[in-house]
């Protein structure tokens, strides 16, 4: 959206610096994109008189001219080749050493003969217009003095101001929605109002004439039959208009925004649309077959001649307007060259609607053309609002094209909307936004930009003006109120944000604790593709795979990791820490796949950062798998438990009831010379609570440790050893850890040697070494009863 600074400073009677309603419009409402200078370049442009006008001595289609241009040596003789210089009259002149627009410096120089002595300028020259076949003249009512400057005297130095609007502020899409804003920011006493138009007289006409569906205004019938499409839709009929150039405050308006002036009739129309963002459209009542205009949608196959001269082929999803015969206008998007106001035009029908967001969508998009009508209808205008917009409308096309209006305007409006009603409690407000907000405050904020705050009880009934259609809910006040406030007045601490006491989901509590775990343990959270070949025998095959590489879901979250692991070393990165949180998948027979969420860890590289004290820093092993495992156990699993695993496992975990929940092990990788071994587990994560934490004081007595090896057939588990100490020790047994495992020669074949730490206590006295080893000895007895243990001799 473009805006002009004068057309701001129009509207809210006071001057505006450009770069501080920037930052207030960035701040409250959309950011500002880009701040343009207008004109700037005529600061050497000044003000001539023409006192005379006389025939060049040797060419036909010049003129001399003497100027006033306010110096002290006098009048100045100018060459002129323009048609329309008048004596008496002032122009913009361009003295000897002035710049014109371009950078092109003024030199006196001879034209047949004679010496001219600087320039009268016409809009063109001036980039003010296309005109360049006359001068441009200035009013003759109380002219600027010669050689005043000719920016000081006519207002055209302007700043174009880009604003980039969100889809959910199509008020702003005006300048009176954007001055109702800063009016707002700036305080002050500050009021919109809408600028005097430069020799307008007032129209006076009764209301309009407002009726359901179908009437009559001036001779033209309208009928809606499309309600729809169109809920409301106004008409006017102005009678005798001369269609011509705009003059220049119009066309100046226009230019600023970025608009090019076509005729006095159509500019009207796009002043009130960037006025008050209200799209209207003007066309040709000669042109119109049956003096009638009817709402309908369009009939299978219609074909229109839009204004960009392409046929276009409409369907019964659009609403067109139509004469007695054919479409003229795609309703809301673009007009037809049928109905186009031209020269030849005395007679016009001026149309205000309200479009179906949308409907109006649809259509832009199904027909590939896009208006400054069709995105302003697409996201909504003030249906409420369209009566002033037509009034003005009237008035500029009067004063600026003449006419009459002989009959008053026509309301087709079936179903007549009242204004939304949002109930807003001041204890919700501070509850959301975290400070206190005063009900003056809140009703003197909700105020300035238009709402209607009503006390009712211990809330307020708020009114929502109908250029605010993206207001609905209590919530979208309650922004309104942070935003008027200024975001910066809030504090910045952190405080607690939940607006509600709901507790968090058990899996939600779950995935946090797996995450914070693996992260304080140095691990780097990925995302990995959920699909991928088949990884297990149960893996689930897509029915309509994008490639070979990506036919089945996955089974196991440690491929893609690994996969991450490779990308990681061909960018010479040798220490990996990843984990991932993820959902798995196994085919079930006849029934949906089974789903399980998972944790999933690989680590690879250095055990440490490197040090000075060290040569060469030590790789990871299987002894840092199994802590990192241990750790994800815990998180994920509460209450199972790590021991030496089997079948290529190096740990698994198992739960209380004897599941195998997790497993780590070494991986397969596609490693360069210089990386390590890769590890990885997995672990199910349990969605229930975790065990809470106890107090437990600290003990007065002194542990006593024995270490016990033993000899563990093939076959019998960690976690089944682990279990018959426990049993066979009693609660003196507070520790119990694994040192080492040993396979080798001095073990019988078939079976490995493993050292447990075994950790003693009697929480009232100090145990005796000989109460330590008949402890051991039952224990031993009753692995070797159970599992065939022994005790290692050698």
């Amino acid at each position: 959206m473009n805006l002009s600074r004068r057309w701001l400073e129009a509207l809210l009677g006071r001057s505006l610096d450009v770069q501080e309603i920037a930052a207030l419009l960035t701040a409250r409402c959309c950011p500002v994109e880009g701040i343009e200078p207008l004109h700037a370049d005529l600061g050497d442009i000044l003000i001539g008189r023409v006192l005379e006008v006389k025939p060049h001595p040797n060419a036909d289609r010049l003129s001399l001219c003497l100027v006033d241009a306010g110096g002290s040596g006098g009048p100045l003789e100018v060459v002129c080749g323009a048609p329309n210089v008048q004596p008496g009259t002032s122009y913009p002149f361009a003295p000897v050493g002035a710049r014109l627009p371009g950078g092109l410096k003024l030199d006196r120089r001879k034209i047949r003969g004679v010496t001219s002595n600087g320039m009268l300028c016409s809009a063109r020259e001036l980039g003010l217009g296309q005109d360049h076949e006359g001068i441009l003249a200035l009013p003759t009512d109380a002219p600027p003095p010669p050689g005043s400057r000719f920016v000081d005297a006519v207002p055209v130095v302007d700043d174009r101001i880009v604003l980039e609007v969100y889809a959910n502020r199509p008020d702003l899409l005006c300048h009176k929605g954007v001055a109702r804003e800063l009016a707002a920011a700036l305080g002050g006493g500050a009021t919109v109002k809408l600028p005097a138009v430069p020799g307008a007289m007032p129209v006076r006409f009764a209301s309009a004439d407002r009726r359901p569906r179908e009437g009559t205004v001036d001779g033209v019938r309208v009928t809606v039959e499309d309600g729809e499409g169109a809920p409301r839709y106004m008409i006017a009929v102005i009678r005798g208009v001369r269609v011509g150039p705009s003059p220049v405050w119009l066309a100046s308006r226009l230019e600023a925004v970025g608009q090019r002036p076509i005729n006095n009739v159509v500019d009207v129309t796009n002043y009130v649309l960037f006025e008050l963002n209200q799209p209207l459209h003007a066309f040709d009542l000669a042109r119109l077959r049956g003096a009638a205009v009817v709402v309908r949608r369009a009939n299978g196959n219609e074909r229109i001649q839009t204004l960009d001269g392409v046929s276009r082929t409409l369907t019964p999803d659009m609403t067109a307007i139509c004469d007695a015969e054919r479409p003229t206008i795609v309703a809301g998007v673009m007009g037809s060259a049928d109905s186009e106001v031209g020269d030849a035009t005395t007679d016009l029908v001026l149309e205000c609607a309200y479009f179906q967001p949308t409907r109006i969508r649809r259509t832009r998009r199904a027909l590939g053309i896009s208006s400054e009508s069709s995105y302003r209808f697409e996201r909504g205008i003030d249906m409420a609002g369209m009566p002033d917009a037509l009034r003005r409308a009237i008035e500029l096309m009067i004063a600026v094209a003449g006419g009459e209006l002989r009959a008053p305007p026509l309301d087709l409006w079936p179903a007549p909307e009242q204004p939304r009603t949002v109930f807003l409690r001041p204890e919700r407000v501070e509850r959301v936004l975290g400070v206190a907000c005063p009900r003056a405050e809140i009703e003197r904020h909700l105020s300035s930009v238009g709402f209607i705050a009503a006390p009712k009880d211990d809330r307020f009934a708020v009114q929502v003006p109908g250029w605010r259609p993206d207001v609905t809910r209590e919530e979208d006040l309650i922004e309104e109120i942070a935003r008027l406030t200024g975001y910066d007045a809030f504090p910045d601490e952190l405080r607690a944000y939940r607006p509600g006491v709901v507790p968090e989901a058990s899996s939600e509590r779950a995935l946090a604790r797996v995450r914070d775990a693996l992260v304080r343990a140095g691990f780097f959270e990925a995302r990995t593709s959920p699909l991928g070949t088949a990884d297990a025998p149960d893996a689930v095959a897509l029915r309509n795979p994008l490639s070979a590489e990506e036919s089945h879901l996955r089974s196991h979250l440690l491929p893609g990791l690994v996969r991450r692991v490779e990308y990681n070393w061909a960018m010479r990165e040798r220490d990996v820490r990843l984990f991932e949180v993820g959902t798995v998948f196994r085919a079930t027979a006849g029934r949906t796949p089974e789903e399980q969420l998972m944790v999933g860890g690989v680590l690879t590289g250095a055990r440490r950062p490197p040090h000075w004290t060290e040569a060469q820093t030590p790789d990871m092993d299987f002894w840092d798998l199994k802590r990192h495992f241990e750790l994800a156990v815990a998180a994920a699993a509460p209450g199972a438990t790590v021991g030496v695993g089997t079948d290529g496992a190096l740990w698994v975990a198992v739960a209380p009831d004897g599941r195998e929940v997790g497993w780590a092990r070494v991986l397969e990788a596609d490693a360069p010379k210089w990386g390590a071994l890769v590890f990885g587990f997995e672990v199910d994560i349990a969605s229930g609570a975790a065990p809470g934490v106890t107090y437990a004081a600290l003990p007065t007595q002194p542990a006593t440790s024995q270490d016990l090896s033993l000899v563990v057939p093939e076959g019998v588990r960690a976690t089944d050893v682990e279990r018959t100490l426990r049993q066979s020790c009693g609660p003196m047994l507070v520790r119990l850890e694994i040192l080492d495992e040993y396979r080798g020669p001095k073990v019988p074949a078939d079976t490995r040697g493993v050292t447990w730490r075994c950790v003693f206590r009697d929480a009232a006295r100090s145990l005796r070494d000989s109460e330590v080893d008949e402890i051991i000895r039952r224990a031993v007895a009753a692995l070797e009863a159970k599992l065939g243990v022994r005790r290692r001799t050698g």
